[in-house]
């Protein structure tokens, strides 16, 4: 208000004095005199007219007031205010550099100097101000001297304001922001001091300081798009023009590039600071800036790295220098306020993990701080892990050790990754990593891999350019060039291995041909690359994106089966730790995955040469039930060689770890669950594939711990059999697989200990004490076993018996002299070559002589101690074998457990098992054990094996051909000569006709089966043989088929034998050569290989009149029964066992199959009114009654599940019935009325030639009423098929009804019930009964309440 007014008076002033009037004049004056007390004079005076104010009486004189302005004004902007330092001053200020400049060493101290400089201001009027400034160049020019500038300085703030000394630093910094200007070092430093004596403040320095923050901020996004902008350029697939246009473009920016920037102010402020250790206010600038943008400059991280080095010096000469090296010591700053240099680990934490932190990957630019850093985080761990520590320490030291593995990961890590191929800093950091647990470690480095290269542009830069090296390298690996490629891949993965491994492993996956090049080359890695690589390995297995089967959905992945293969290589070859490995497959199975499986096995395969392949050959099979020096030498394909060391750090990472006994469990419950885990969606040959993977790594793994673990070991790991399948739920035939070497140590170390006691050489002493030791060790087991299945199970089976089965091995039984024999030959040839070789050097041949010697020496050694073995386990037998088979309900029955609890589950366990158990059975028979029937044994092995072939995988159905060929190996031999058969046969309970009640002694000869008709039925199963391989080989079914072709080939060397039967098959499989030559390739090539083999073995082949004989003579001396047991498997034509009660629960299955093929049926009744005989389409003469009770009987097996195999049934009908047609066609009758439909089928199906047939139909019209007819039981069931014959052909269905409930009486009016009877190869005549015969219709006194048995008088 008071400045409007005064505003208003001016305006009125300047009018009034214009006008002539002076009352309006004089009106104003007393306006403004009245308002004096609202206006003051002092604003009065500013605005009216001196003349006014002279008037107003507010001054003296006007003249005087504006000559006083004057001189104020010129004073005020005219008058210059500072010294004239050019001319009054210039003395002072030489005297006061003098003084500034003087030698300060001696007693002069900054108070002194600070008087004299007040005494100089004084005297000679110097500006403060510019005392100051002059004051910091003199301290720039000596830095030296700290101690005395910086209290003068701080005793000459307190004469000027507090902002004077920062305005001018800040002027100072301001001077040199020009484009090509550089701020002096001495500058920096000057500051640096002062910011830390705390006389300047840093916000108020740091905004006179260039650049800003938002162009640091922009510069740092600048450099991340360059990077980006790099791996991009990288990654395309440029042309070759185009390629010199970029590289054009690329030297035009960097041309501009050159140019220098001004500097960066904050930079040079923070390397003083750094290099004073004014930590605190270093730590605030790197705040300001984007993360390691600071130390992204090689000079700030030196600054860093240096002052690190001096905070660790104590610390590390305690407890890092190794032994023997002395290293510069590095002394401490001379700075008061410098950070305190630590002494112990906890100190670490404080301060030097935090400047760590801020250093980040740029500690690659001080490797000595790299490798001192390393061997500190090496000595923490070594306390970490000593067990003497308290709690509160063990507390403090976990928080370091979390502490250790961030800056691992933040900056050990990132730091290796730019440094420049430096061998020895990988090596160091090994040292530390290797006492980390490899989870740890492997997650150091997936976050090194995944995360750590996408944190600085440098770093992204650096990805790029390993893989633009790595893809250079591996397009140019070949065998050849392994040893140059391989020092490259050396040198690039001393940096960054995990992106070259990455790279590498995907190459791997798409060429498996890399694998081998890749593995030789990697021999220049150091161990924390070998470690690095396992874990990347690891990764691309458990590759969520992967699929781990080919688009068919039937096999598994190429890439998966490349990694496997790699891993066994590479982990054998190199020291690499297996333990994350094998954790990943055990986690796999937890999960329910088999697949990783794969990985397994090559590992074991390649590590400890144990190999697990369905080819072995019989002499490799020989070979592997002897020694192990014999199995190393005979045994696998490629003889194991160097696999010791590998296989000890397979053991160790398996027993470090605890992981053996689990992954076996886990294989074996994982087995058994493919199926049901894996089975749903996949397809049947996937799941078959998978469940063998399973099945064979878990054989190849139990086989490696049985061969590599000591005694203690094993045992120690190994739960017994019953807690194995009870509490862990393994199935049984895995348990005793696993139990089995643990019984074996047992036995050997109980047996040693009674040696050692009792000093005694006799034989019979040595196999009584090991008699005795087995007692000891096996007794606990037979106990156990009872728990694994019903008491019902040992009224037929003992556990003994049950118990010795599954624990002994092939090794226990025979000794296998011939591979022996062929191995010493062997090597008496190498040594005969050895002499013969006159080039070699004297020496070398001494050497390999004695290695042959040494090693011919150890197999008889072997052999010897082998025997002997043999022997007491043979004397043990003999002594157990009574009780084995107690038979309290039938002796079929009995056979039924055996099979279904011992022979089945274990003869498709291993290939050794499959000949394990045919030589099992054949040991029982030769034993004469009680109650134990051969021939049933071997009748239900042959008879119908359509079921278990088709339950089979590949490899089980393998392991079962290589069964049944070893079975009928044996059988083949008794059937070529009748002196081995009377032999190892005649005598033999085994070979008993008639099956008594338990414990009736039957010294009857006539009970025995002769040798004649143990060729028929051995013909028999032949012919059952063919009829199971014909019915799977036209399911259509895939399983089918691959499984029979896969066990005829496996049993050619002893089927077929018969011509007509080999003809036969060979049209079947021609004809699934034709169908699924385009379908299915894998049958095609199976089919065309068999076929192959087939047609080379014709001339081995023999007719069937001379494989058994049916002459009149013979059939005449040997009439004998023939029936089935209750599996429904086919019984010999000899063999005596009633089974009504079978019959009755099978005739109504019987009567619906025959509902199905009742046209060929008919034909079949028709041929059987005509004719007491006929000749079969595979060459057998038989009734056709005995034909259809032979069908039913063949499918009594399946019983209840009939109705679900009603479909699968029917083709195995159907060919017989057609082929029984086919033998009637030459009988005018009954031939013509179907003669058109079968012509086909004759062509087809018939196995046998017309010639043959002409000629056999022949002998049979010529002997027709001579010949002899077997019968099963007794008479009665011959009575019941010459009835059955009499009946008409509609009426078939009455044939196994009268088999139920029929009784005929006959010869003295003697009362059987009727048994089943099979198809028996001649018709037998009703007067041509022996004595024999009348002997074997004899009342057995000692029948069996649990079965039937023959009842005759005479």
């Amino acid at each position: 208000m008071p400045s409007i007014l005064a505003d208003v008076f001016c305006i009125l002033d300047i009018e009034t004095s214009c006008l002539e009037e002076k009352s309006k004049r004089d009106q104003f004056m007393q306006l403004v005199l009245a308002c004096l007390y609202l206006v003051s004079d002092t604003i009065l005076k500013e605005r009216l007219d001196p003349d006014t104010l002279e008037s107003l009486g507010l001054i003296k004189q006007s003249q005087q007031f504006n000559q006083k302005s004057v001189k104020i004004k010129t004073k005020l902007f005219y008058k210059q205010q500072k010294f004239n330092l050019l001319r009054e001053e210039n003395e002072g200020y030489a005297k006061l550099i003098a003084e500034l400049g003087q030698d300060l060493s001696g007693n002069i101290t900054s108070d002194l100097i600070l008087e004299n400089i007040k005494s100089l201001i004084g005297c000679f009027n110097l500006d403060p101000n510019r005392v100051l400034d002059i004051i910091l160049e003199v301290y720039e020019c000596r830095p030296e001297y700290d101690e005395f500038f910086v209290p003068l300085i701080e005793s000459y703030m307190y004469m000027c304001e507090p902002q004077t000394l920062c305005h001018i630093l800040g002027f100072k910094f301001k001077f040199y922001q020009e484009p090509n200007g550089e701020t002096p070092v001495s500058l920096y430093r000057v500051a640096a001091v002062l910011l830390q004596h705390n006389l300047i403040d840093l916000e108020d320095l740091y905004v006179h300081l260039l650049p800003s923050d938002n162009t640091i901020l922009e510069e740092h996004k600048r450099e991340i798009g360059e990077a980006k902008q790099i791996v991009r350029k990288l990654t395309m697939v440029v042309l070759s023009s185009e390629k010199t246009e970029e590289k054009e473009k690329e030297k035009e920016k960097e041309e501009e590039k050159t140019e220098k920037p001004p500097d960066n102010q904050k930079l040079g402020l923070l390397e003083a600071m750094l290099k004073i250790g004014d930590w605190q206010h270093a730590q605030s600038i790197m705040d300001q800036m984007p993360p390691f943008y600071a130390t992204s400059h090689k000079s700030i991280a030196v600054a860093l790295c240096q002052l690190l080095h001096v905070m660790i010096e104590p610390l590390y000469r305690r407890v890092g220098v190794p032994k023997g090296a002395k290293g510069t010591p590095v002394p401490p700053l001379q700075n008061k306020r410098a950070p305190k240099q630590v002494e112990n680990f906890e100190d670490l934490r404080k301060e030097v993990f935090n400047m760590l932190c801020y250093l980040g990957p740029h500690l690659s630019h001080d490797p000595i701080l790299f490798a001192k850093v390393v061997r500190l985080g090496k000595a923490f761990m070594k306390e970490y892990q000593s067990d003497g520590n308290k709690q509160e320490d063990k507390e403090k030291l976990e928080v370091l050790f979390s502490c250790l593995l961030s800056i691992t990961d933040q900056v050990l890590l990132p730091s290796l990754s730019l440094m420049d191929c430096n061998a020895c800093m990988s090596e160091e950091l090994w040292g530390m990593f290797r006492t980390f647990p490899y989870q740890y470690r492997y997650r150091l480095y997936g976050q090194w891999k995944n995360e750590t290269y996408n944190s600085h542009p440098l770093l992204v830069k650096v990805k790029a350019q390993t893989i633009d090296r790595a893809k250079y390298i591996m397009k140019r690996l070949t065998k050849e060039n392994v040893k140059p490629s391989g020092r490259q891949i050396g040198k690039l993965s001393h940096s960054n291995p995990t992106i070259l491994f990455d790279y590498i492993l995907s190459q791997i996956q798409k060429y498996d041909n890399l694998i081998t090049p890749v593995v030789d080359s990697l021999k220049y890695l150091t161990s924390l690359n070998y470690d690095v690589l396992a874990y990347c390995i690891i990764e691309a297995l458990a590759n969520p994106e992967k699929e781990r089967m080919k688009l068919d959905d039937t096999t598994i992945s190429s890439w998966l089966q490349s990694l496997a293969s790699f891993c066994g290589a590479v982990f054998r070859k190199y020291p690499i730790e297996l333990a994350g490995l094998l954790q990943y497959v055990a986690n796999q199975l937890k999960a329910g995955k088999s697949f990783d499986l794969l990985i397994l096995k090559e590992v074991v395969q390649k590590m400890a040469g144990i190999e697990i392949t369905e080819e072995m050959t019989m002499e490799q099979l020989e070979a592997m039930t002897g020694g192990e020096q014999l199995k190393a030498e005979g045994g696998y394909f490629g003889q194991i060689r160097n696999t010791k060391k590998s296989s000890q750090r397979l053991k160790d990472a398996l027993l470090d770890h605890d992981l053996a006994l689990p992954l076996c469990l886990l294989m074996a419950q994982q087995r058994n669950g493919v199926i049901f885990q894996e089975g749903e969606e996949k397809h049947l040959k996937l799941v078959g594939k998978l469940y063998d993977q399973c099945h064979d790594t878990l054989v190849q793994f139990g086989g490696f711990l049985a061969s590599n673990l000591s005694t203690e070991d094993y045992i120690k790991r190994v739960p017994s059999i019953d807690v194995l399948c009870n509490e862990f739920h393994t199935p049984h035939d895995a348990a005793f697989f696993l139990s089995r070497p643990m019984y074996a140590h047992h036995i050997s170390s109980k047996y040693d200990e009674l040696k050692k006691a009792e000093k005694g050489n006799k034989q019979q002493q040595k196999v009584h004490k090991y008699i005795t030791s087995c007692e000891l060790v096996m007794a606990p087991v037979h106990d156990a076993v009872i728990s694994l299945h019903l008491p019902k199970v040992w009224d037929d089976i003992s556990p003994q018996f049950y118990a010795t089965f599954w624990s002994l091995t092939m090794y226990d039984l025979a000794v296998p002299h011939t591979s022996y024999e062929r191995e010493v030959t062997k090597l008496r040839v190498q040594m005969k070559a050895i002499d013969d070789n006159q080039e070699m050097p004297p020496n070398k041949k001494k050497k390999e002589k004695e290695r042959c010697t040494a090693l011919q020496d150890k197999l008889l050694e072997e052999e010897k101690k082998q025997s002997e073995h043999v022997q007491r386990v043979l004397q043990r037998l003999k002594l157990e074998k009574d009780n084995w088979l107690l038979a309290k309900s039938t002796k079929n029955e009995t056979i039924t457990k055996f099979l279904q609890l011992c022979i089945f589950p274990r003869c498709i366990f291993s290939a050794i098992d499959a000949v394990y158990c045919a030589r099992f059975v054949e040991l029982v028979h030769q034993q004469k054990t009680p109650n134990f029937s051969t021939l049933l044994c071997y009748d239900r092995v042959f008879s119908d094996i359509i079921y278990t072939v088709a339950s089979c995988t590949e490899n089980e159905a393998s392991r079962y051909g290589r069964f049944l060929c070893c079975m009928l190996d044996t059988v083949t031999r008794w059937h070529s000569d009748r002196t081995i058969y009377e032999k190892e046969c005649g005598n033999y309970p085994g070979f008993l006709t008639i099956l008594r009640a338990t414990g009736f002694d039957s010294g009857n000869k006539a009970d025995q089966l002769d040798y004649e008709n143990f060729r028929h039925v051995v013909h028999k199963w032949h012919y059952k043989l063919t009829k199971a391989s014909v019915h799977c080989l036209e399911t259509g079914e895939y399983t089918h088929i691959r499984n029979i072709l896969i066990v005829l080939t496996k049993i050619l060397p002893w089927y077929p034998k018969v011509v007509n039967l080999g003809q036969a098959l060979e049209r079947r499989v021609h004809k699934i050569c034709q169908e699924e030559k385009e379908k299915r390739p894998d049958l095609y090539a199976l089919a065309m290989g068999y076929s192959g083999q087939l047609k080379s073995r014709k001339h081995c082949m023999v007719p069937e009149n001379d494989f058994h004989h049916k002459d009149q003579s013979t059939r005449n001396a040997a009439p004998t029964t023939l029936q089935n047991g209750p599996s429904g498997a086919g019984l010999p034509p000899s063999l005596t066992i009633n089974a009504a009660k079978l019959e009755e629960s099978t005739a109504e299955d019987t009567d619906k199959l025959k509902e199905k093929s009742q046209g060929a049926v008919k034909v079949i009744n028709k041929a059987a009114n005509t004719t007491p005989k006929v000749t079969t389409s595979n060459g057998n003469s038989a009734s056709n009654s005995s034909k259809v009770i032979k069908e039913k009987e063949d499918k009594e097996k399946c019983g209840k599940e009939k109705e679900k195999e009603k479909k699968e049934k029917m083709p195995a009908a159907t060919p017989e019935a057609k082929m029984l047609g086919k033998d009637g066609k030459d009988k005018p009758k009954e031939e013509r009325t179907n003669k058109e439909d079968k012509a086909r089928d004759t062509k087809e199906k018939t196995p046998k030639s017309d010639k043959e047939k002409e000629k056999t139909k022949r002998e049979e019209k010529s002997s027709k009423d001579e010949k002899s007819k077997i019968i099963v039981t007794n008479a009665e069931s011959k009575s019941t098929i010459e009835k059955e014959r009499e009946k008409e052909p509609s009426r078939e269905r009455d044939v196994t009804k009268d088999m139920k409930t029929k009784e005929n009486i006959r010869g003295g009016g003697e009362k059987t019930p009727v048994a089943g009877s099979l198809k028996s190869p001649v018709p037998r005549s009703e007067t041509s009964d022996t004595e024999r015969e009348q002997k074997r219709r004899k009342v057995d006194t000692h029948c069996s309440p649990s079965h039937s048995s023959t009842v005759k008088k005479e």
